[in-house]
């Protein structure tokens, strides 16, 4: 067995070292934290203290940001970690240099320090703080490899995007990049295909903490990663699965089940597999209301919403509604509301009667986890005001 210690990342380039030896089994797991960590109001903080131990093969703890759920702590081996990092530099045509745009604390931030080490490569590291496009260009200008990478949130990307049209410099430095991978959320195809056209190589990734990261790039699964699904859930098998859930034995059995002597996740995301292998994915099991007594999705909603002029950026949330039992709401980040009922009739036509947003709710800053997806639990909680 083995201790965990938790590592406060105020520095990356200390849980680069700290990696290092995790890996190669002569240092402690690691769980890497934010700072200040967090407290013990939103559930992750409280009880950091009586950790492990975990088998000796687990190098890495990842603290869920608990957007939709309660916080997990998934365990993950260095077989795990070193399988992601070989299937996507496979993927991506070899490896490289990174640059770190994401918190080090979440799994898209710890695998491109893994892949770093596997590299040989020293990454550049984004200072913390606001995510700014033109600070973002000049640490990608230091990136001096042959083949250039990052990954990011869909946020990330549309910023970048909208400097790179008003600057040719930043367009310059976005297009010197072997390959960028955008992941964590849905990602609009409208962002995509803003990506092609100005030709930067974008890639969408799939996966989770429980996958060791993203498994399924553009749709397609990356080293011996396969997915099926379930009765319409997708389920994932492969090198790159996490050994479980630490403390928490319950969770670990009913998301990781043996079959015919092969381990499967359960993700929880609904979606299909073509004929060919593709993925595509639909939303999430839980993100789910009644609505009239019709099932809805609200990424369904969310995405369908977002693809209208206007919304690109919009969030779709749950209400509580006297009438209808659940309805959608839309959620977005402007100083007056679009007209509603042209949303209205885009959901109904698309998705029937009980898909349809109630509201359009306008706010100054969407709240973002700090792994820069929408903080859905305050919306949810402020609409409900």
């Amino acid at each position: 067995m083995r201790a965990v210690r938790v590592v406060p990342v105020g520095d990356p380039l200390h849980l680069l070292t700290e990696l290092r030896l995790a890996l190669s089994a002569t240092g402690d797991a690691l769980l890497p934290v934010p700072v200040p960590s967090p407290t013990a109001e939103n559930g992750t903080g409280a009880d950091r203290a009586g950790l492990g131990p975990v088998p000796r093969r687990v190098a890495v703890v990842i603290e869920t940001s608990g957007s939709t759920a309660a916080p997990k702590r998934v365990m993950l081996s260095t077989d795990a970690l070193l399988a992601s990092a070989a299937a996507s530099s496979v993927a991506l045509g070899g490896d490289g240099q990174w640059l770190l745009a994401l918190p080090a604390h979440y799994i898209a931030g710890v695998q491109v320090l893994v892949r770093s080490i596997v590299a040989g490569t020293e990454p550049v590291l984004l200072p913390p703080g606001h995510f700014d496009p033109v600070v973002f260009a000049e640490y990608a200008r230091r990136l001096v490899e042959p083949l250039r990478f990052t990954s990011l949130v869909p946020v990330q990307l549309a910023r970048l995007l909208d400097a790179a049209d008003a600057d040719p410099a930043i367009l310059t430095v976005l297009r010197r990049f072997t390959g960028i991978l955008v992941g964590g959320q849905a990602v609009a195809p409208a962002l995509i295909d803003r990506a092609e056209r100005q030709k930067i190589r974008v890639l969408r990734t799939y996966g989770s903490s429980e996958t060791a990261g993203g498994c399924v790039y553009d749709g397609v699964p990356i080293g011996n990663t396969v997915v099926r699904a379930v009765d319409g859930q997708l389920e994932i098998s492969g090198a790159v699965l996490a050994d479980g859930y630490l403390g928490d034995e319950d969770r670990t059995r009913d998301r990781f089940r043996d079959e015919d002597g092969v381990r499967w996740y359960r993700t929880g995301d609904l979606g299909a597999v073509a004929d060919d292998g593709t993925v595509s994915v639909t939303g999430r099991a839980d993100n789910v209301i009644v609505s009239g007594g019709e099932k809805v999705s609200l990424d369904a909603v969310e995405a369908l919403v977002r693809s209208l002029p206007g919304l690109g950026e919009a969030v779709v949330v749950r209400a509580a509604d006297p009438v209808w039992g659940q309805t959608p709401v839309v959620v977005l980040e402007a100083a007056a509301p679009p007209a509603l009922e042209p949303v209205r009739a885009a959901a109904a036509s698309a998705l029937g009667r009980a898909a349809r947003p109630s509201r359009i709710v306008t706010v100054a800053a969407l709240p973002l986890l700090a792994s820069g997806k929408p903080d859905r639990q305050a919306l949810e909680a402020f609409i409900a005001r």
